[in-house]
This record gives structure tokens, C-alpha cells and sequence, in this order.
């Protein structure tokens, strides 16, 4: 399976009203069907939003950083893949679909070993179906609309 980096852009909603800007992976449905990745990921940076719901600069930038870092550790061997980033109304959140949980820990301890410490929250759950996924995926439809 071959991991694409084609990745699209859509703006919804939160359950507040804020605007919210999603980031999505395309190209992913051998991944889907492959039924190896059945546990999602969410990592959550609660921020100090701007007027229009956005991190500062400054957050912004380590925000960048610790994308990347993750994004190399999980995706080097493809333990776990990043599939959609939603930024807006005072928080940010990576999804992340992942073979197993413990290993994803291990790796996410690892990856941020050199940032202080973060203001994130992690939750799991068992998705084989890629729930999460495929409704972020619908966005896609509207942004090309």
C-alpha cells in the first residue's frame, strides 16, 4: 500500500458555531479496505483562540513541529496514518488511524520527547469502519463544490 500525501482543504463547523478549517488525507481507501488500522486516534491542543478562532503565531508554529514530528514516527513504517487535521474555535485535532494503540503510545512519547511538555488530551476508540473518516471525507464533495 502505497501512502499518499494528497490532502484537501474544507471549512465547517464546531458544536459552538466557530469556524473550523479540516485538512483531510485523499487516497487512502486501500487502507481503508485493508481492515489493519482499527483503532483511531485523536490528539487534541486546546489553545488561546484569536477573534477568528485561530492559534497565534507563535502556537501556530509548534503546532507545525509537533505535526511533523508525529507524522514521522507514526507514518515511517506505517504503524499509524495521519488522516485529517481540524483547527478552529480554540482547539486543534489529529486523527490518526493506527494498527495498535500501545504501540502508537510508545511511539507518541518517543516523538515528543524534545518539546516541553504539551497541552494535549488523547482519546482512542475502536473505528474499523473508519467512521470518522469517511464523514470528514464528505467535506471533500463540498470543498469542490
Amino acid at each position: 500500500m502505497r501512502l499518499s500525501n494528497e490532502w484537501f482543504t474544507a471549512l465547517s463547523e464546531n458544536e459552538k458555531g466557530d469556524m473550523v478549517t479540516v485538512y483531510g488525507r485523499d487516497q487512502l481507501t486501500q487502507f481503508v479496505e485493508s481492515g489493519k488500522f482499527k483503532e483511531r486516534v485523536e490528539i487534541t491542543w486546546k489553545y488561546e483562540p484569536d477573534a477568528k478562532g485561530m492559534p497565534s503565531a507563535e502556537v501556530a508554529t509548534l503546532m507545525e513541529s509537533v505535526e511533523e514530528a508525529l507524522k514521522k514516527a507514526m507514518e515511517k513504517d506505517k504503524l499509524s496514518i495521519l488522516t485529517g487535521v481540524y483547527t478552529g474555535g480554540g482547539e486543534k485535532i489529529w486523527i490518526f488511524y493506527t494498527r495498535t494503540v500501545r504501540v502508537f503510545g510508545e511511539r507518541l512519547n518517543e516523538a515528543l520527547k524534545d518539546f516541553e511538555l504539551l497541552p494535549i488530551s488523547i482519546y482512542t476508540e475502536i473505528d474499523p469502519e473508519w467512521e470518522e473518516y469517511l464523514d470528514m471525507y464528505e467535506m471533500k464533495q463540498w470543498a469542490i463544490d
